[in-house]
């Protein structure tokens, strides 16, 4: 089937759909270059195929989700791609969508910014099936990203992400929480979670920080916009890319963002759950965007007993360990480890309404955080000795 690719109210390029795998097959007339997907080549008229169903194929649930063949078998819907088209490829993080042909569809009519949407597929996603004979797949769940199950609702009229834990422990609601505490501490740019329970189960939420007049692009698709020299890092690919494009205020951020990782010993911060924040009207860049998707941390997916805040850490996503990674930091500056005085108290308290997670196993994680915090402070005081930071916490 074709479609017409828009941006907002904007026409951006023609493409042709297969109705069977949910796969870009064709193009037409290309009509704005200039508002094509971030990363996404062309040269003239002739934009690179390949890399545009990339784009269009990441938009989809990824086959990692939790509970996702599940909900694949409730609808009735091979491939996750294939619930794209049903929303008209519509997100609650950038202005992109599709519109059929000959349909005479408007942006301002659907898009999930304004427009309410169904909750079917979000409640499928998460094990509850609606009683009714039909779904309604007008839904931004369609186009969210992660493994975690997650769905997105409206409550007095603002748009909020729901996204649930995983495993015994299901501490990753709780370590969105920390997060929070530790950058609202430190003056950090960040999107604040807060923790619910869903049938007893703990979830965290936070509010969409997009609106409808600007989007998220991830690190992942500015780094496409030029291939890497091998003779430069990931990190330093990073930066120039975004220096090319004209983004502001990125090492600053980057210098905040590895800091926090380092201290919740953040296991997956990957290229899609960072980058920044353009204007969708006029292509301006905002900056960096504030610190999101912080749940995979503090040993989350770790027995109690390999809670070892002395241990060689892994990270992501410039080096494979934290006490590798933490050195592309390149000011300290501005950080204040007094801040963070009594922050291990504060997790304590939020994780004692967990039932999943047991006193030896909170204790652990408590003593955890203070050491990572007083690594943290030696090795500042190491590298850069005249700032001096207390190396021990009151």
């Amino acid at each position: 089937m074709k479609y017409l690719l828009s941006h907002k109210t904007h026409p951006v390029l023609e493409i042709e759909i297969d109705g069977e795998t949910g796969t870009i097959i064709g193009l037409g007339e290309l009509h704005s270059p200039e508002r094509l997907p971030i990363g996404v080549p062309h040269s003239g008229n002739t934009v690179n195929r390949k890399s545009l169903n990339d784009w269009w194929i990441e938009r989809s649930i990824p086959l990692s989700r939790s509970g996702l063949r599940e909900a694949l078998q409730t609808l009735q819907i091979p491939y996750p791609q294939l619930l794209l088209t049903k929303c008209y490829g519509l997100s609650l993080s950038d202005q992109y969508w599709v519109c059929p042909e000959g349909t005479g569809l408007r942006w301002e009519d659907i898009n999930f910014f304004d427009n309410p949407f169904s909750d079917d597929v979000g409640n499928i996603l998460f094990g509850k099936i609606p009683d009714k004979g039909e779904f309604n797949l007008i839904s931004p769940d369609n186009t969210s990203d992660g493994w975690l199950k997650k769905k997105w609702i409206i409550a007095d009229g603002k748009r909020y992400l729901i996204k649930n834990g995983s495993g015994a422990t299901r501490q990753e609601p709780y370590n969105e929480v920390l997060a929070s505490a530790i950058m609202r501490r430190l003056d950090i740019p960040h999107i604040p979670y807060s923790l619910t329970m869903i049938d007893e189960y703990p979830v965290s939420v936070c509010e969409d920080f997009i609106s409808k007049g600007t989007e998220l692009i991830s690190a992942w698709h500015i780094t496409q916009i030029a291939k890497k020299p091998n003779n430069i890092s990931l990190y330093q690919h990073y930066l120039q890319c975004c220096e090319s494009l004209g983004i502001s205020g990125v090492s600053d951020a980057l210098d905040q963002m590895l800091t926090v990782d380092y201290l919740i010993v953040n296991e997956d911060r990957h290229l899609n759950n960072f980058g920044a924040v353009r204007n969708a009207d006029t292509l301006d860049w905002v900056g960096a965007a504030p610190i999101y998707d912080s749940g995979t941390s503090m040993w989350s997916n770790e027995p109690t007993a390999m809670i070892r805040p002395m241990a060689k850490l892994p990270s992501k996503p410039f080096r494979s360990s934290h006490s590798e990674q933490i050195k592309l930091v390149k000011s300290f500056e501005w950080f204040d480890i007094k801040a963070l005085s009594g922050i291990e108290d504060e997790y304590r308290e939020v994780l004692s309404n967990s039932l999943f997670i047991d006193n030896t196993r909170r204790d652990s994680l408590c003593y955890g955080l203070r050491q990572r915090v007083q690594q943290l402070g030696k090795y500042i005081n190491f590298r850069t000795p005249s700032i001096h930071h207390p190396a021990i916490l009151p």
